[in-house]
């Protein structure tokens, strides 16, 4: 079994970025923006509102505090104020959450966050600190063989591991930085075929050719990716006919 998740709610005012409906369709799992790098209330309720009705579980994507940046921007923030940062985002969702019914189910970071954690102990800590500071137990998603799972794991949480059917991947198992040549993956057919290798054979093949494993429990496929929400329904219904399950981890 594997679950399906997407980044969703990455909007702002009149701006919207991703087919938040459309995906919640789709996916067992959405990644809603809790402010700091994408969504403001309005959005986050919406998007809450809807995962709560077609039984999507619902995750506090947390970020660096970088709205002009999408997140994706690399930070230096103290490990005490990130961790009250995250634990901030992660009460704000909260809100909205139990206000449609549901609960927020787990924690992943986003952009320049997400990737620094994968190396960076200090920031990996503050993020779980944060969690912890949440008030609660939740699962965190992240990339497999990072310290952010590891310190997931010393803390008594679920570490979840993912993968990206949409992103390329160096030989080392860690995604290629999104400022390089084709760090996204665009072409569809190419996603559904990435996205059964990673729930078949547990592997995906690299930027050089080669092949590296990683087995995950859950596969994103981004929000904002061209055509995303058909992106997303091709996939499902490939991992479906090939006799894999799709459930959320959470």
């Amino acid at each position: 079994m594997i679950d399906l998740n997407a980044d969703l709610g990455e909007g702002f005012g009149r701006w919207t970025l991703t087919d938040d409906d459309a995906l919640l369709s789709v996916v067992t799992s959405a990644n809603v923006a809790c402010g700091f790098h994408a969504g403001d209330p309005s959005v986050m309720r919406r998007v809450c509102d809807l995962a709560a009705e077609r039984g999507v579980r619902i995750g506090a994507q947390v970020s660096y505090r970088d709205l002009a940046g999408f997140g994706r921007r690399a930070m230096d923030v103290p490990s005490g104020e990130l961790a009250a940062e995250v634990a901030y985002q992660i009460g704000a969702l909260r809100v909205f959450a139990e206000a449609a019914g549901a609960e927020v189910a787990y924690v992943k970071p986003h952009g320049a966050l997400y990737n620094r954690t994968v190396h960076d102990a200090d920031q990996a800590h503050a993020v779980v600190a944060g969690v912890r500071l949440a008030g609660g137990t939740l699962p965190v998603l992240g990339l497999p063989g990072s310290l952010l799972l590891d310190a997931a794991a010393e803390a008594g949480l679920a570490a979840v591991p993912e993968a990206f059917a949409d992103r390329a991947y160096t030989p080392r198992g860690t995604l290629v930085p999104r400022r390089e040549p084709g760090a996204v993956v665009t072409d569809e057919d190419a996603v559904v075929r990435r996205a059964l290798a990673f729930a078949v054979h547990g592997s995906v093949e690299t930027v050089d050719g080669t092949t590296v494993e990683v087995v995950p429990r859950s596969l994103c496929v981004h929000g904002d990716t061209p055509n995303a929400a058909r992106i997303a329904a091709r996939v499902r219904e490939a991992l479906e006919t090939s006799g894999v399950a799709i459930g959320a981890f959470a």
